[in-house]
């Protein structure tokens, strides 16, 4: 972590702070000498590189007076003390899916942060540790050198019929192998991890309910992603090879693209102070919990992708010159409604944001689950619009190195025209955004991540399942009817309901 500046400002500082650190990255069976340079990672880079703009340039937007440091703070690391907070999270998130097209993938280390807050106070309450003041610490720290935070939750988990304990490998979840009086040694892997090369700091999670013979999974500690045993396997993504070749209209977007990395740890030393969990099981799902009810409702930022692609499909509708056809205007409706119904279930969830025993807010659960469960589903739809109005061309269009053949670049020019005035360089060029985030390179992003990030469909499903209180609702029902002598029990509403109706007695 040497060549960390002691506080990072800009874009630019933070891309600086990125060089010159002791990485292992393997990615097409190589090492990579210098990722910041790699044309295929730097685009992630980029997208990171414009959280720190953006609080330069929207600074009541991307920033926040942290009670913890009496500094103005990113967003990203501030810890919610109002609900007010939570939305100018969505609102900050949303933006930022505006302004690159893609994940700026510092959400999960922000969720992180905000649910280990209260979960390390509630472990104190019980067990007399000191993992809160420990967390307060780091919090201090990150926020003083303003620092990009990774979040390590999801584990590779083997044979999911069995727990970690169960495992004829016990390294497919992360754990503790060794400690001494300094910390701790762990190893395992972490699959999937967004942004995780393009951080400072990592910190490790449990992924799943823990049991008592899972202590020694029970681990959470913040390492530097720097640190001695840790290794990278860059993911791959369709079509990021574009990115490798001469040009910038084949890839779609040429300087912002998302990230994701298998962390392979090996003997990882965590020290004492940067310990937050070490062997209370009983409050792994509580930490999950509380990270996916931040997280599913955080996924308001693909409400931001979602505008750039109405706005692509819009423009290639006015490139082909049927801008006002009644079905294309029609399709950009539905995909309109489809996006802000995305926006109203997340924003709606921070906006029923509550104060926990620690002092921090967090959003409401079940509209967090109904938020993500829209998010595994219209995305879809939505790039089926676009790719519908967009038509076959977004597929079978040449490459850009044939439209700038001296011989084969003026016959597409002619015979790739659309509306009389439309530039044909233009056309070309928002048809391969579309097919970027539809099919390509963001298409990570924007729709496989929207599937299985922060837990896949039936995750969500189970979580509303817990909530949705089908007695209480059959008994309104029955109330109404006139049926008296056949009321089930509980009588009184859910917790959620009695924060919809900011009520504690029961509305019957």
């Amino acid at each position: 972590m040497a060549n960390v500046l002691k506080t990072i400002r800009s874009g630019e500082d933070y891309i600086e702070s990125l060089r010159n650190r002791n990485l292992k990255v393997y990615l097409f069976g190589e090492l990579v000498k210098e990722p910041v340079d790699h044309p295929i990672i730097r685009p992630s880079i980029n997208a990171v590189a414009e959280t720190y703009d953006l609080a330069m340039r929207e600074e009541s937007l991307a920033s926040a007076d942290s009670s913890i440091t009496g500094l103005k703070v990113n967003r990203f690391l501030h810890i919610a003390e109002s609900a007010e907070d939570l939305v100018l999270q969505n609102k900050m998130q949303r933006k930022l899916g505006q302004n690159t097209g893609t994940c700026f993938q510092r959400c999960v280390g922000m969720d992180a942060m905000n649910s280990l807050h209260s979960t390390t106070f509630e472990i104190d309450e019980k067990h007399g540790t000191d993992y809160h003041k420990r967390f307060l610490e780091f919090v201090k720290m990150v926020q003083q050198e303003n620092l990009v935070i990774g979040g390590a939750m999801t584990d590779p988990k083997g044979d999911r019929s069995k727990g970690p304990s169960e495992q004829d490998d016990p390294d497919l979840f992360t754990r503790i192998v060794d400690s001494d009086e300094k910390g701790v040694y762990v190893s395992g892997a972490k699959a999937h991890q967004t942004g995780c090369i393009n951080s400072h700091w990592i910190i490790l999670m449990p992924t799943i309910r823990l049991t008592e013979n899972d202590k020694d999974w029970a681990i959470v500690g913040a390492i530097p992603a720097d640190v001695e045993g840790l290794t990278y396997i860059y993911g791959r993504q369709s079509c990021d090879t574009r990115a490798m070749e001469e040009g910038d209209i084949d890839s779609g977007n040429a300087k912002f693209g998302g990230q994701e990395a298998l962390m392979i740890l090996d003997r990882v030393f965590i020290p004492w102070d940067k310990i937050f969990m070490n062997g209370e099981f009983e409050f792994a799902s509580m930490l999950v919990e509380r990270f996916t009810c931040y997280h599913r409702r955080s996924y308001v930022c693909k409400t931001g992708l979602g505008d750039v692609l109405i706005g692509a499909a819009a423009t290639i509708a006015d490139y082909n010159g049927v801008p006002k056809v009644s079905h294309i205007k029609d399709k950009i409706i539905e995909m309109t409604h489809l996006n802000e119904t995305i926006f109203a279930a997340g924003i709606a969830s921070s906006h029923q944001g509550q104060k926990m025993k620690s002092g921090v807010f967090l959003n409401d659960d079940m509209l967090a689950q109904v938020c993500k469960h829209n998010v595994t589903r219209f995305p879809y739809e939505i790039s089926r619009l676009a790719q519908d109005i967009a038509g076959g061309l977004m597929v079978t269009l040449p490459s850009e190195k044939d439209f700038r053949h001296p011989e084969a670049g003026p016959m597409l020019k002619k015979y790739l025209a659309g509306r009389k005035g439309v530039d044909v360089e233009n056309r070309m060029r928002i048809l391969r955004l579309i097919e970027n985030m539809t099919l390509g390179r963001n298409a990570v992003g924007y729709l496989t991540e929207s599937m299985h990030g922060a837990g896949s469909p039936q995750a969500q499903r189970i979580q509303i399942q817990r909530q949705m209180q089908v007695g209480y609702k059959k008994n309104l029902a029955k109330n109404l009817a006139g049926i008296t002598n056949d009321i089930e029990k509980p009588t009184e509403p859910s917790d959620y309901f009695k924060r919809v109706f900011k009520t504690k007695d029961s509305v019957l």
